[in-house]
């Protein structure tokens, strides 16, 4: 009798169990690369669908049962007859998730879960005869990532490392079923050349860059400073880095080069860019882009959408259509360059999903940085740093931390040295950053006297009366209340999350061409403009807000040092620090608790200094920010906070640790919507919906015209006017994508960008 994995596909093919599981175990072994633990991998695969091999399997394949748990037969073999642990977590977890890996737990492994579900075959011997009789070998690996009783002793790195197999296991299995149902593979990513690639990053600084910018020389000195300090950086074997380097100062292009040179000496796989969830990413996506147009299309991977992140409870026994068509829909990251946001990477370093867990692999031996780490949250820093220290100890991998704003990371050493053995140590890439501020001193700022405020209407006639200003606001109902007061005015201009990223880039370029022009330009945003955003303004307006958000407001303000007076004789630029009249608790002020509590320590130290006879705080002094952070830090305790997660971890409890760890607390949805000048594109991305169902390529096309908002609740009006995208196979539809049906224009806005019906405020991501 044959025994088969899969139904039939779209050709009438249904997929043998033999293929599937040798194929399976071939792409993780092949994903665990150097691991010690690669044959465990390959155990993992070939043990992942043993109760396939059951009778009432085969009937659930033609329709005849259903209700069965086909994983937890494998995961039994695999912990009592190879000791396996790790395998054993990721066998079961492989369509519901990992679970709990605490001893009690493990004698639990064998009986079906969840619970509701039945075992497709209690006789294991007869399941591993009809696996042996169609050449399935197994093996005791000569290596186990741990083994009982030795195991979750370190349980924050142990339980990565469970998550790294994990990672091989589910993409293998993804990748293998996406090739049976989709009647063919998924094309492999490109490998990373970087030595060609640091060639077309010369090209490009000498043809395009250099030739065609403005900036002051002092500016470009700085610039080619840094420049020469990443160089030497890159020299450093794979370990924890940070890179404090000013606004303005090319940081951008500096870390590229420093990460390319740093993987081309020490063989690294890929290269990984981690951005704020709130920033706009597309700026840096077409840098990259442009310097890589000639190499492959796929060789530069943006996955910045929230899909994949959401709760996974599986009830079902994962072969409904619906559930394994959504499943195959997640990333894997196989490119050279990946360019994402720090939801989807962190969260996924502490998820229990396979949609989310199976990239996780593709960081191991790699360059990863994050841009602006600023904005990583102190409330998750411990056990973030934590986990991005194993990775780069146990894998082998580079983690740098860039910003203006260096948090005091480092301070938490001791905190993080009792979650993994190298604690958190970095070397800074640019130990000589100190005379980099001093050269770029481009603006001065102008605090606020103590207890003044602005209303609303003030601040708008102050903006109206100026001909280039920007002006960035902490939330977006303050953003829109100042557009109100500014209606009629050709030259506003409009910046948040409501606006899908094409139309954020589309008024980025029409912004840049007024300032180059001369031409009036008056931009209000929120924060989302702070992380990375290329624009330069004489003069920017700033509510109060954390340190590192003034000083990231500041960026933008004379950013290439080209302001002169009426003489021709250079000035600096002005940030207008204001206190917006606003009643009421914080909500009402600022986005979340903590950014509220960070303001306040900002308007603590600004008392202090004036007491002390200063006019202010000084942005351009990195120890300014070093004293922040400590302040920040002895106010809010990181290392005491989230003990709920603390817990979870001590007890490798997956299902917990994925829960309590959560950078944004609500799940999300991505709305695709009409941007009007790229309708065309919205058009044809709606027919293939509509025709065809979405896939993997559907959702990397839609990113630039996708919004991400919170969940609506089940009852809520937004349900009226978002459709559920379909999926390509299987006959149902999406629970992460919807199209935006807006007949009339009334819902998806030219300046404001995405106003669902009702209660928007309450839906779209801050930022």
């Amino acid at each position: 009798m044959e025994y088969f994995a899969h139904s039939k596909n779209a050709h009438g093919n249904a997929h043998s169990a033999k293929d599937h599981l040798a194929e399976v175990a071939r792409l993780a072994k092949e994903f665990a690369g150097q691991s010690s633990w690669s044959k465990e991998a390959t155990l993992s695969g070939l043990l992942h669908d043993l109760g396939k091999y059951a009778d009432k399997f085969q009937a659930r394949l033609r329709g005849e049962t259903k209700g069965l748990d086909h994983w937890s037969a494998g995961s039994w073999v695999a912990l009592s007859e190879f000791q396996a642990v790790a395998a054993a977590l990721a066998i079961q977890g492989h369509h519901i998730g990992l679970q709990q890996g605490g001893l009690q737990y493990l004698r639990k492994l064998g009986e079906p879960h969840p619970p509701q579900l039945q075992l497709s075959d209690a006789d294991l011997g007869r399941l591993k005869f009809r696996a042996a009789t169609d050449g399935i070998i197994v093996s005791k690996p000569e290596q186990c990532i741990f083994t009982p009783p030795a195991i979750f002793h370190k349980q924050l790195a142990d339980m990565l490392d469970v998550r790294m197999l994990f990672s091989c296991l589910t993409d293998a299995d993804f990748l293998d079923t996406a090739t049976h149902f989709e009647g063919i593979a998924r094309a492999k990513g490109s490998s990373l050349d970087a030595k060609l690639a640091l060639q077309a990053l010369t090209n490009f600084m000498n043809n395009s860059v250099r030739r065609s910018t403005k900036a002051d020389q002092s500016v470009l000195d700085a610039r080619n400073s840094l420049w020469e300090m990443v160089l030497t950086a890159a020299k450093h074997s794979p370990g924890l880095l940070t890179l404090t380097a000013p606004t303005g100062s090319g940081k951008t292009l500096a870390m590229l080069k420093f990460a390319l040179e740093h993987a081309a000496r020490n063989g690294l796989k890929r290269i990984v860019l981690v951005v704020p969830f709130l920033s706009i990413i597309e700026q840096t996506a077409q840098i990259y882009r442009t310097v890589f147009h000639d190499f492959p299309s796929n060789y530069v991977l943006e996955h910045h959408s929230m899909a994949g992140l959401g709760s996974e409870n599986a009830k079902d026994d994962a072969e409904a259509e619906n559930e394994r068509a959504r499943r195959l829909l997640s990333e894997n990251w196989d490119a050279p360059i990946i360019i994402t946001t720090n939801v989807q990477l962190l969260e996924s370093l502490f998820s229990n999903r396979p949609s989310a867990c199976r990239k996780l692999h593709n960081l191991m031996e790699s360059v990863i940085m994050f841009d602006e780490a600023q904005t990583l949250p102190q409330a998750l820093a411990v056990p973030t740093l934590g986990a991005l220290s194993h990775l780069s100890t146990a894998y082998r991998s580079t983690v740098l931390f860039a910003t203006a704003t260096q948090p005091a990371f480092d301070t938490l050493d001791h905190a993080v040295s009792e979650k993994v053995t190298a604690g958190w140590r970095p070397t800074e890439a640019a130990p000589y950053h100190a005379r980099l501020y001093q050269a770029l001193r481009r603006y001065e700022v102008l605090w606020p006297d103590n207890g003044k405020t602005k209303d609303w209407q003030q601040l708008a006639d102050e903006i109206r009366s100026e001909e280039q200003v920007l002006c960035v606001v902490n939330l977006k109902s303050h953003a829109q209340t100042i557009l109100d007061e500014l209606k009629n005015d050709d030259a506003i201009f409009h910046l948040s999350t409501n606006l899908c990223p094409l139309h954020r880039r589309a008024v980025l370029e029409a912004v840049r061409d007024r300032l180059k022009n001369g031409q009036p330009c008056r931009l209000i945003s929120t924060q989302c403009i702070e992380a990375g955003v290329d624009v330069d303004f004489p003069i920017v307006y700033r509510a109060l807000a954390p340190l590192d958000a003034i000083a990231q407001a500041a960026g933008r303000c004379n950013r290439e040092g080209r302001l002169t007076d009426d003489n021709g004789n250079r000035k600096m630029g002005e940030v207008r620090v204001f206190e917006p009249e606003v009643t009421g608790n914080y909500r009402k002020r600022y986005p979340t608790r903590d950014y509220f509590q960070a303001a306040e320590v900002t308007r603590s130290m600004l008392t202090v200094a004036r007491q002390s006879g200063h006019p202010g705080l000084d942005l351009n002094e990195p120890k300014t920010f070093r004293e922040y952070y400590r302040a920040l830090y002895d106010l809010s305790k990181p290392e005491t906070q989230n003990g709920e997660l603390q817990d979870a971890i001590t007890n490798a409890d997956f299902v917990r640790v994925a829960q309590e760890y959560r950078l944004i607390d609500q799940s999300a949805i991505q709305v695709l919507v009409p941007f009007e000048k790229e309708r065309v594109l919205f058009d044809e991305l709606q027919r293939q919906q509509d025709e065809e169902g979405i896939n993997g390529q559907w959702i990397r096309k839609s990113q630039g015209l996708a919004v991400s908002v919170y969940r609506p609740k089940s009852d809520h009006p937004a349900w009226g006017v978002l459709i559920a995208a379909k999926l390509r196979y299987g006959g149902g539809v999406s629970d992460e994508w919807y199209i935006l049906e807006d007949r009339n224009n009334e819902f998806y806005d030219g300046v404001s960008g995405l106003c669902l019906p009702k209660s928007q405020s309450q839906l779209i991501m801050i930022g």
